[in-house]
């Protein structure tokens, strides 16, 4: 198998794991249906190269030009909420802890970089 078609077989893989990490499993609880939802982001990257040795210690050591290969592949979920079914029909019920850490760096960020930007428009 060619590295193109390992990293193809992979990705093809982490499309359909990425759809049952955005959405768990449905849970029954006390005459509600939960199915909790999640943003799912996944990265990867091969790579393939050959080449000489040419540091001295390398030489000395006996090390000869050569090939190689890999690839990898990573991926993460970070809960958004819910979707809850019950008496009152379906809706869904955002995670305000997960939402409001995700929401901090970008509000530190904002709060450092505005007057900057201020500062900047007006010279």
């Amino acid at each position: 198998m060619t590295q193109r078609e390992m990293f193809q077989d992979m990705t093809e893989s982490m499309k359909k794991f990425g759809i049952h990490l955005a959405y768990g499993e449905k849970v029954e609880l006390e005459g509600s249906t939960i199915i909790p939802v999640a943003a799912v982001g996944f990265g990867g990257g091969a790579g393939a190269g050959e080449g000489n040795v040419s540091s001295a210690k390398s030489l000395a050591d006996g090390a000869q030009g050569g090939q190689g290969e890999g690839a990898g592949l990573g991926g993460g979920a970070f809960p958004v909420g819910a979707y809850v079914t019950d008496e009152f029909g379906t809706r869904f019920q955002p995670n305000i802890v997960a939402l409001l850490l995700a929401a901090f760096p970008l509000a530190l960020t904002a709060a450092w970089g505005l007057p900057r930007i201020i500062k900047a428009i007006k010279r």
